[in-house]
């Protein structure tokens, strides 16, 4: 398994604190330090008053952000987690993603997905509606553009009509594209498109708020990664490059019971097929953040690599 620091900005109880560079360098440096694979930001351009009044949290720009954190590490992946492939024409998301890579000297992993706040699609003019069709439309184009980008894309609302240039990103034939969403569609685009896939372990009541299929415990993920392999292969794909990325359980590292019910949870996710996992730290603040970086390193990430666990 391999994890991912979820940066604390995006947890809804973060405080602004956790927005200013020098606590963003010391907490990105700590966890590069620290064994974390990757760390992730959301893309959240316009969210609404009421998201945020409702468990949201503060967003950054998530191309801004990773790009900073990227020139004070050197060896940390970038991911977005996720980015929203329908707010974005598709040349300037190829564009914005592969500079990211370039500058990380290709460590970006793009998750992408539909996205689901309607008030934010209105916000920024884009029709709720069409999110699945854009997503779809959006994904095809992406790879085009970053493996052959004279050649012209068009979709329904945009048109090359000559060959276009984009410098290349840095990885080839493109960085690792991880698609999110939990059911039978989601899965498909990452047997067509994919490097990856980030489905969320959750109850009814939230994946209804996140418009998508309920995947409420470990058995249901593991349903979930047969499908995925099942199709993959009928695909002629090597089910053993793609990636599945789940969420890592609630750690107190006071409570030897509860590190040791989490850790139980992860390796029965890595049972099923789960690559990586995302971890949400210590939120209360920058010092308590570094330290759960800290301390993660070396009680779960060590654990692994040395196998004590």
């Amino acid at each position: 398994m391999k994890y991912v620091l979820e940066y604390p900005s995006e947890l809804p109880s973060a405080g602004d604190i956790f927005l200013r560079p020098e606590v963003i360098r010391e907490v990105v440096t700590r966890a590069e330090e620290s064994g974390f694979t990757a760390v992730a930001l959301s893309e959240h351009p316009a969210p609404s008053l009421k998201w945020r009044d409702n468990g949201g949290h503060n967003t950054l720009d998530p191309i801004a952000a990773l790009s900073f954190m990227a020139g004070v590490t050197s060896s940390i992946r970038l991911m977005t987690n996720l980015y929203v492939l329908p707010f974005h024409n598709p040349y300037a998301a190829a564009k914005a993603l592969g500079s990211l890579d370039i500058v990380s000297g290709g460590r970006l992993i793009a998750g992408v997905g539909a996205g689901y706040l309607r008030a934010e699609f209105s916000a920024l003019g884009v029709e709720h509606e069409r999110r699945a069709a854009l997503l779809d439309e959006a994904l095809v184009a992406l790879r085009g553009i970053w493996t052959d980008p004279e050649k012209p894309v068009t979709g329904a609302d945009f048109a090359a009509i000559s060959p276009m240039w984009l410098q290349p990103p840095a990885q080839r034939p493109h960085p690792p594209i991880w698609i999110g969403g939990n059911g039978s569609t989601a899965i498909g685009r990452v047997v067509r498109h994919g490097d990856g896939w980030m489905p969320i372990i959750a109850d009814a009541t939230m994946a209804a708020a996140m418009r998508t299929k309920a995947i409420e415990n470990a058995h249901q993920f593991g349903e979930g990664v047969d499908e995925l392999r099942r199709r993959l292969e009928a695909a002629d794909r090597d089910p053993s490059t793609v990636d599945v990325q789940v969420v890592c359980p609630h750690l107190d590292f006071d409570d030897g019971g509860s590190v040791r019910a989490a850790l139980d949870h992860l390796d029965d996710l890595e049972r099923r097929g789960a690559t990586y996992a995302v971890v949400h730290v210590d939120g209360s603040g920058p010092a308590a953040a570094a330290k759960f970086v800290t301390t993660f390193g070396e009680v779960v990430v060590s654990g692994v690599r040395a196998g004590t666990r």
